[in-house]
């Protein structure tokens, strides 16, 4: 018999030592074929799959989902053999009986189907009567003892037990609570925003802005723009291509404290906050200056997809030197954003609500948006936050700037 094959917890990242189980994407006595991705894993910044090392049957899963790891840590182990066929016979009732699992508790061979029922209704092999050919417990066997446990009925409760028992079982039954550790994403974003409060002296200023004029554009042009380009035109190109500008006349904004200096950049990476499967992330777009309203699109629908199949790679996570949040897809009206250290400064987007405003001596009814920027007061003085605010809202109002340069 082939030695068993180790699957490893492997280096993710250069400071990286401890990750989280996220999901095993088999169970134990499946197949797997080499490079197939076997578990996912959380890290500081990311999710990750790890691929198995090589083809075999995953006998023995040694770290369960939501459990700590450390990198190099066993946790998993193939056992190498012989891939069943795909057009085997199948075996009665319809269960695979070339992938049974050997189970010395229950002395059966345990089918893979009926291993998962095990697991999702918290029982062991030998609790269950196996009816299966040699001996095999089958998935109708786990059936058949749920639904005869679903059905048999609850002994009485003692004639001696007292009221006040029974009402503190209920009491104790609809007023549960479910413990779980926090997920390394979970983690890492907490101690950030701890240590943005600790260390930096946050401040925020609000304005409102007008966007009837960039939603006539987006109305004008998204048909046009959708077919040359494939993806739809969005706010947040719009606001991407405003903060560009606006970080180009406020410096400090863009800038970060490093020590005793204060590093300027002549380059905009742009955070953009996506709500992920694990929870928000933010991935960065690089050189956004360079970048045009079609590539700002794509590359967010591409961040997007990745996050909500837990694809995001690290490094698309690291960086970034301004970052905007849009709490209005979530129906914020007004928030004031944490920074991410070490950036300076963040722009908070919220909802668009029709508001009565005074137009040229008149009162019309407008499309707003409140806007916000928390920044770093050690380094940005309110002067240039208000003006950078006001940058944001003079370009989205009137968009030609963007194409003019003014």
């Amino acid at each position: 018999m082939s030695e068993a094959i180790k699957v490893e917890v492997p280096t993710v990242g250069e400071s990286i030592s401890e990750v989280q189980i996220g999901q095993w994407l088999k169970s134990e006595g499946d197949w797997v074929d080499s490079g197939e991705d076997l578990v996912e894993i959380e890290t500081e910044k990311a999710s990750v799959q790890i691929p198995a090392p090589a083809g075999g049957f995953l006998r023995k899963i040694s770290k369960l989902n939501e459990e700590f790891a450390k990198v190099g840590d066993v946790i998993a182990i193939i056992e190498p053999g012989e891939k069943p066929a795909q057009d085997a016979p199948a075996a009665p009732n319809g269960s695979d009986a070339t992938t049974a699992v050997p189970d010395s508790e229950a002395g059966s061979f345990v089918m893979p189907a009926a291993q998962r029922l095990l697991k999702e209704h918290g029982l062991t092999a030998s609790q269950v009567t196996a009816r299966g050919p040699g001996g095999r417990l089958l998935k109708e066997d786990v059936l058949a003892y749920v639904r005869e446990q679903a059905t048999t009925p609850q002994p009485p409760v003692p004639a001696t037990a007292s009221v006040e028992t029974s009402l503190v079982t209920n009491d104790t039954e609809l007023r549960g609570e479910e413990i779980k550790p926090l997920s390394m994403l979970r983690r890492t974003i907490a101690a950030r925003l701890v240590a943005a409060q600790q260390t930096a002296a946050l401040l925020t200023t609000f304005n409102e802005i007008d966007m009837d004029p960039v939603m006539q554009i987006r109305k004008k042009y998204k048909e046009q723009f959708l077919e040359r380009h494939g993806v739809k035109l969005g706010f947040m190109s719009f606001f991407a291509k405003a903060a560009v500008e606006a970080l180009r006349r406020y410096p400090a904004v863009n800038a970060e404290i490093r020590g005793d200096d204060v590093v300027y950049r002549h380059y905009q990476d742009i955070g953009v906050a996506i709500g992920g499967g694990k929870g928000l992330v933010v991935p960065v777009l690089r050189n956004v200056e360079q970048m045009s309203f079609a590539d700002v699109e794509q590359t967010i629908g591409n961040f997007a997809r990745q996050a909500g199949e837990n694809r995001l790679q690290p490094t698309d996570l690291i960086g970034g030197t301004f970052t905007i949040s849009n709490g209005g897809v979530y129906g914020s009206l007004l928030s004031t954003p944490i920074v991410n250290p070490p950036q300076s400064g963040i722009l908070g987007l919220h909802s668009i609500q029709e508001r009565p405003m005074a137009v040229n001596g008149n009162v019309v009814v407008r499309p707003m948006m409140y806007v916000a920027l928390t920044y770093d007061h050690r380094i940005v003085d309110g002067r240039e936050a208000v003006g950078f605010l006001r940058t944001i809202k003079d370009v989205i109002e009137d968009p030609a700037r963007l194409f003019l340069e003014l």
